[in-house]
């Protein structure tokens, strides 16, 4: 008669990780596109006052900042005073510096079809003087960028609109 032997039970079979790099890598280009990296370190600390009239703007690749306020820093800080300081990029700077700064490095970013469109946004804290935003401003319409925003908080609605 013939002998019958019983099977032994196969483990489970390991999972394929070949496709493991392939799968890390989509994940890692995902992440890549989707992430926004902040361009500016503040330096100067803003504020912003109120608006009873907000707009928001559609094109933000349009829109070059300037940060006008006291310095975040103590030690700027204990060196400078309370005195509002300009902020352009990633630098402090002076009101005769802004002409320099429109033609050499806010325009040229931009595509030469929206060289025209540019908008200067102004973020200026609420305790800083006016008299340097009206420098700022004299600054800027010697340099033709005259589409001139000011950056507000966010309004807080009260009642429902009419």
């Amino acid at each position: 008669m013939a002998k019958f032997t019983q099977k032994k039970k196969k483990g489970i079979q390991a999972i394929s990780t070949a496709s493991l790099p392939d799968i890390v890598f989509m994940l890692l280009f995902f992440f890549m596109l989707v992430t926004v990296l902040r361009s500016d370190e503040p330096l100067v600390e803003v504020k912003p006052p109120s608006a009873s009239e907000v707009a928001i703007i559609e094109q933000k690749n349009l829109v070059k900042y300037i940060n006008i306020g006291p310095a975040v820093d103590k030690k700027v800080r204990a060196k400078r005073g309370d005195a509002a300081l300009i902020q352009l990029n990633d630098s402090f700077a002076t009101v005769d510096d802004i002409q320099g700064w429109i033609a050499d490095v806010a325009r040229p970013s931009l595509n030469e079809a929206d060289q025209k469109k540019m908008i200067i946004s102004l973020k200026v804290d609420k305790s800083t003087k006016m008299g340097v935003v009206s420098a700022v401003k004299q600054e800027l319409r010697q340099a033709s960028a005259l589409k001139i925003l000011y950056a507000t908080a966010e309004r807080k609605r009260t009642g429902s609109a009419n």
